[in-house]
């Protein structure tokens, strides 16, 4: 693709040759943002139906999280989904690619800024935007949470999947839904001993769902593929139970466990004491919502309490000519995000032949069935308000800027704060590196405790950039004085 004088070089691995403070006018009908399976699976329909594609995407090599890729030196085969992708003639991958900021496009679509090699460049004309930003790890405090060796569920299965690294050889695995039982095989597999499993919540809530199980049979199979491996590993799996408190001084050496009544709070006299060298928690996940918010689209809450970009038949926005597909408007899965991704895409090239139409119909039957089986989900492995009980005055809420829950205490009972913008100003928290990704819901969750009301959970996603930027990538942005402009003539000088 070649635009105001650049050519991108097509490939999962190709980087472009531009010079700083180039404009970049995109001549693609469709823009994707984000090369995960939603991402992939609507540039490949897009193309297929006809479009000039250009995928946009953070990493070094498309997959997102669930096909993750090590280096190409490790010899692992492509998945087909990324095969399909690089090898498309009407696909562009931009790899390393961060879109920072967007606007809406007269006319419907947007206009994208994108940050590359911590250089700006504005992205324009994109009639047709996908977005399929993904999620990420929810995490929940506890005292102790912040020490090295406490790893996210995602960044742990990251390390294994993108440079087969562990990241301890004895671990445990707390937290509450299916995606525990991935992350403890894939260690268990690469030889970890995996001290045990500790689910907060009952599966037994599955039987209020023997529906959704039974239209969704892999889903069945894949659980039974992660089961055997952990008979055969000796893998303990503990219901309702949770990591209470990580113990260690540089680096974490033990966790406390105990068992939770329904509601999540602590049993007593329950506690037992495990030695580890790493710890992996997960929550769930946080739909990013932000590139969403910044264009303008409605967003709705999960059950969960997480901003969700609201949609309308499946993947339409309240924006024209932006989609939005994956786990941005839902958190559900790989199969639920691809088979969106498909839907996107169609939706995004305005395919509408016949076949076209036959295809999205059977397409949406399918999506029905993933859509019921996340509804399961959500259901089963609830978020319970217990967990709050959990924390004591010194336990950090936000990491980013070291703030306890007894700062926010504080600033509640004093009658600072009483909302998330409040707590914010009155004690920095969701002012650090990650804005409030990690913290937001927890800090929600906490005033909701204090005061009785529930705050706006879309606070956190309202700023003008998605992600942090480099002052002097903003500076690139700014157009240059000249002397006529500065109104100095040849040799003046002030």
């Amino acid at each position: 693709m070649s635009a105001a004088g650049l050519t991108w070089r097509r490939g999962h691995d190709g980087r472009p040759a531009r010079k700083r403070g180039d404009i970049v006018t995109n001549e693609s009908r469709v823009v994707v943002v984000g090369a995960g399976p939603a991402g992939m699976a609507a540039a490949i329909a897009a193309a297929d139906a006809g479009c000039a594609v250009t995928v946009l995407d953070a990493g070094t090599r498309p997959g997102g999280q669930y096909y993750r890729q090590p280096p190409p030196s490790f010899g692992q085969p492509l998945p087909k989904l990324i095969r399909q992708l690089v090898s498309h003639p009407r696909i562009t991958v931009q790899s390393g690619t961060t879109v920072v900021a967007a606007q809406p496009r007269d006319g419907g679509g947007a206009v994208l800024h994108v940050l590359r090699d911590d250089e700006s460049v504005a992205l324009e004309e994109a009639p047709a935007l996908v977005l399929a930003t993904g999620a990420y790890d929810r995490p929940l405090p506890f005292p102790g949470w912040t020490l090295p060796g406490v790893f996210t569920a995602g960044g742990a299965q990251a390390m294994v999947k993108g440079q087969h690294v562990l990241p301890g050889k004895r671990v445990a695995i707390a937290g509450t839904g299916p995606f525990l039982l991935p992350v403890a095989s894939a260690l268990a597999m690469a030889g970890a001993e995996v001290v045990g499993i500790f689910e907060a919540n009952h599966p037994g809530g599955w039987a209020r769902h023997l529906g959704a199980a039974l239209a969704n049979p892999t889903k069945a199979a894949e659980a039974c593929r992660y089961a055997r491996v952990l008979v055969g590993q000796r893998i303990p799996f503990r219901h309702r139970h949770a990591v209470l408190a990580a113990h260690g001084t540089d680096r974490l050496q033990a966790v406390t466990v105990a068992r939770l009544n329904s509601d999540w709070t602590p049993i007593p006299r329950s506690k037992r004491r495990y030695d580890v060298d790493a710890l992996c928690i997960g929550f769930g996940f946080v739909p990013s919502v932000e590139l969403a918010e910044g264009l303008g689209c409605e967003l709705d809450v999960d059950v969960h309490g997480a901003p969700v970009v609201a949609t309308t038949d499946v993947v339409r926005t309240s924006v024209p000519g932006i989609y939005a597909a994956g786990e941005a408007s839902g958190v559900g899965g790989a199969v639920l995000a691809t088979l969106e991704g498909r839907l996107a895409g169609i939706a995004a090239a305005g395919a509408r032949s016949l076949r076209d139409e036959t295809a999205e119909r059977r397409l949406r039957r399918h999506w029905a069935r993933a859509k019921a089986f996340a509804s399961a989900l959500d259901d089963v492995y609830p978020l319970r308000r217990g967990w709050r009980s959990w924390l004591d005055g010194d336990t950090v809420v936000c990491r980013c800027e070291e703030v306890s829950a007894s700062d926010i205490g504080a600033a509640l009972d004093d009658g600072m704060a009483t909302d998330l913008r409040s707590v914010k100003l009155h004690t920095r928290a969701g002012m650090g590196m990650c804005q409030g990704r990690m913290c937001a819901g927890s800090l929600a969750a906490i005033i909701e405790g204090a005061t009785g009301a529930s705050p706006d959970p879309t606070t956190f996603v309202r700023r003008p950039f998605a992600v942090p930027v480099p002052l002097s990538s903003l500076a690139s942005l700014a157009p240059r004085p000249t002397r006529a402009d500065s109104g100095l003539s040849d040799g003046s000088v002030q």
